[in-house]
């Protein structure tokens, strides 16, 4: 009876282990790979350190405060007048200082600032680049498959094409060469089946090793795809929003703007300084001192303020300036170089995704021709118009076309991602759009 008992039970887990894996979108691997993929990890954490040195700079304006401590002994042996004696004093101070006037740490608070933005846009760059490289891993593994499911449906092809050679030789009505011609492109297409299989298998270990997963199943694409062009169609459009969003160009700005605070702070070596300070101090001497036989106990307590006034430093400040103008136009062209850059893998990412788009089409044309080409060579094979080496040629080119289209397909999706991620608007609802053209 407790046999019969487990048996649901047993059943069940067997059903469930025994049940195919869930296949999963490309967002789902994009999340999974947020959690695992190291060189996300190390560009986050270096997020996070760069925050917190950025919190640092703010020290420099606000208050410090500090305690001291002490206990001496000292023994003391006079001639005039006559004093041998050993005491104890015993010290405690708490010292405060406000900066009133330091323009050298205003311009470092502020440069915390500008770090703050930086951090960002590096993190935002890393995030960018972890959604292309998911997302060409995840197409890739899909281009895989497809190139050996038509290498197998070639396969099954030829073979049907070999075995109808060697009936003809049998009956009299071809010759041996039908059949070579037939064995030496069927045994080609068993080693593309090989490295097919190879290739598949390559592609799958890079996606799980870099979403953290086994065996990791991508959906397909659900056919018939229908891709829209890029939107807006101007090319300059696309240019003038990098301006304001690549991580790349934000950061060359904010490095600028770090080079003209390190000027402000050099040119603050002129000026002077002027900070708030106050104390309290406590001495005790318990067993009196050299002048005292008793013990005393000391409070004094002291507010004012500090000012400095730099002279001369052996021209290292001037110097020093010069050195950060220099800085400062170099950042300066540094940043109108990144904004050519991008000006230009903007253009070539739109260019080459409207040509992809092109290719596509071109290619489902080629497709329908190429089924055509096929068709009608196998009947005239049948007929005694066309030879052999025809109907394996039309074969051949009918799946090398399938392939050039499904690979086309993945490369205008692709495209879409590396459009965007060239002028900065990439985001995580990208891979969303592109989830709603896969097979749920």
């Amino acid at each position: 009876m407790k046999l019969l008992r487990l048996l649901p039970l047993s059943v069940a887990l067997g059903a469930a282990f025994a049940a195919p894996a869930r296949a999963q979108s490309l967002l789902e691997l994009y999340d999974s790979a947020r959690g695992y993929d190291a060189a996300w990890q190390s560009a986050k954490a270096q997020y996070d350190a760069n925050l917190f040195r950025a919190e640092q700079a703010k020290a420099g304006i606000l208050p410090s405060a500090n305690l001291g401590a002490g206990v001496n002994r000292t023994s003391a042996d006079n001639t005039v007048p006559p004093v041998d004696r050993t005491f104890t004093t015993q010290t405690a101070t708490l010292s405060a200082s406000q900066p009133l006037y330091r323009p050298a740490n205003f311009a470092t608070w502020e440069q915390g600032k500008r770090q703050v933005e930086l951090a960002q846009a590096q993190l935002t760059a890393a995030s960018q680049d972890l959604i292309i490289r998911v997302s060409q891993a995840y197409f890739d593994v899909l281009a895989a498959q497809d190139t050996l499911t038509f290498v197998q449906m070639q396969k099954t092809a030829v073979a049907e094409q070999l075995a109808s050679a060697k009936r003809n030789f049998e009956v009299g009505t071809s010759t041996i060469t039908d059949t070579r011609e037939a064995q030496a492109r069927y045994d080609l297409v068993i080693a593309q089946e090989i490295a097919a299989e190879n290739d598949l298998r390559v592609k799958r270990l890079a996606l799980d090793s870099l979403v953290g997963k086994t065996d990791v199943k991508p959906n397909p694409l659900a056919m018939p795809l229908n891709v829209p062009p890029p939107q807006p169609a101007d090319v300059n459009a696309w240019v003038q929003q990098d301006e304001a969003s690549s991580p790349s160009i934000q950061q060359a700005r904010t490095a600028l703007e770090i080079a003209q605070l390190e000027t402000e702070k050099a040119k603050a070596g002129h000026k002077p300084t002027l900070d708030l300070i106050a104390s309290y101090n406590v001495t005790r001497n318990p067993n009196g001192n050299l002048q005292v036989g008793s013990a005393t106990r000391v409070n004094s307590a002291t507010i004012g303020v500090a000012f400095n006034m730099p002279l001369f430093a052996g021209f290292s400040i001037q110097n020093r300036i010069r050195e950060t103008l220099s800085l400062e136009e170099k950042a300066q062209a540094d940043l109108e170089a990144t904004r050519r850059t991008v000006a230009q893998a903007v253009r070539t990412a739109f260019f080459g995704l409207v040509s992809g788009q092109g290719q596509v089409k071109a290619l489902e044309a080629a497709e329908a021709s190429s089924q055509s080409a096929l068709d009608a060579n196998r009947l005239g094979y049948q007929v005694g118009v066309r030879i052999n080496i025809d109907v394996l040629n039309s074969q051949s080119q009918l799946y090398q076309t399938k392939r050039d289209l499904a690979q086309a397909r993945y490369n205008v999706l692709l495209g879409q991602l590396k459009l965007r991620q060239a002028n900065g608007t990439l985001t995580p609802e990208d891979l969303t759009r592109l989830n709603a053209l896969l097979v749920k």
